[in-house]
């Protein structure tokens, strides 16, 4: 009895010892454990998308998004690009007739065009429509039959500067759960306008510029309060029209203005470039003698969304080439 007595008491002490010599390591360890399982758990708060989200869109009706919508039709090519910048291949449902950017919108079920097939887009399900205010005038029947079948269509605003832009694309970014994503986009493009403004603001002689978006023989040019205005404005370029928004040019006011470049913002022309070069009287401006009459992807310098920058930076090499080693 004696001798069971110490065999337990000597089990005892030694569990005491062991115990002893842990206290020093274990709480350590429980502690850095919390602390991994504290940081993981901030950083999945921290990328978890806030939902729900209220928006309000561009005509007034507030939207609560109770989730990331999973299956989206896009009524407009510059929403289509944004919607793949964001990510979001797999939830593209429906995109537009015109929607050639990236590759994969080509993939995308089309839905029309300005008349788009409401039917079709219904039959579809999308959790929301992504429609334009552009669109309004032309669109505004169809965007309340889908309404009416209990689908969502938030209207985005129809940017009219880099500012609106940005604003745009971080406002689809809440809407789809894509807020970190819309933000790096939105930094992305601001570095890009940055770079092109440093590179042109020392140019030694502005240039006088004239844009057109149409042929002959009705050429219409984009005036002051104009996204291509702001372009100009922003890498010192000067617009030879002066009036405001869209102005209809007669070639004859074209030769008058004389300008340095002309840009060519359209390509449903075969060889416009070689065609405005050959109008008539053209052969005396200087953009023509100095071979500066330019072609530009309009897709790239119109559609308010991510490749904005880079229509800049193409528009920047097009006036002063000079200033990208060109």
């Amino acid at each position: 009895m004696k001798k069971f007595w110490q065999l337990w008491l000597t089990a005892i002490f030694a569990a005491l010892l062991l115990t002893a010599c842990g206290t020093s390591d274990e709480p350590k360890k429980e502690d850095a454990t919390e602390q991994t399982s504290e940081q993981t758990a901030g950083d999945s708060e921290q990328a978890a998308p806030a939902f729900p989200v209220t928006l309000t869109d561009a005509v007034g009706n507030e939207f609560t998004f109770e989730e990331a919508p999973k299956k989206i039709v896009s009524l407009q090519s510059s929403n289509t690009e944004i919607l793949f910048a964001l990510g979001l291949n797999d939830e593209i449902v429906g995109v537009t007739d015109f929607d050639n950017y990236p590759e994969e919108a080509l993939e995308k079920e089309k839905v029309g065009g300005m008349q788009f097939n409401v039917e079709q887009i219904i039959a579809m399900g999308p959790d929301v429509v992504f429609a334009n205010e552009m669109g309004q005038s032309s669109g505004e029947e169809g965007w309340q039959q889908i309404r009416d079948a209990g689908i969502p269509v938030f209207v985005v605003k129809n940017a009219k500067n880099f500012d609106e832009t940005y604003e745009t694309i971080n406002t689809i970014g809440e809407a789809t759960g894509k807020t970190e994503e819309a933000e790096k986009i939105v930094a992305d493009m601001k570095a890009k306008v940055d770079e092109v403004v440093a590179k042109t603001k020392d140019v030694e002689t502005k240039k006088r510029v004239f844009v057109e978006t149409s042929d002959a023989p009705d050429i219409y040019a984009p005036g002051k309060g104009t996204f291509m205005q702001e372009m100009l404005d922003m890498i010192g370029a000067e617009n030879v029209v002066t009036a405001d928004d869209w102005a209809l040019i007669s070639p004859e006011e074209i030769v008058k203005q004389n300008p340095d470049v002309i840009i060519v913002m359209y390509s449903y022309v075969p060889d416009i470039v070689e065609s405005v070069k050959n109008r008539d009287g053209f052969s005396d401006i200087t953009a023509v003698k100095e071979d500066r009459v330019i072609q530009v992807d309009e897709n790239m310098t119109s559609r308010t969304g991510p490749r904005l920058a880079l229509g800049l930076e193409e528009v920047a090499k097009a006036i002063y080439p000079e200033a990208f080693g060109e």
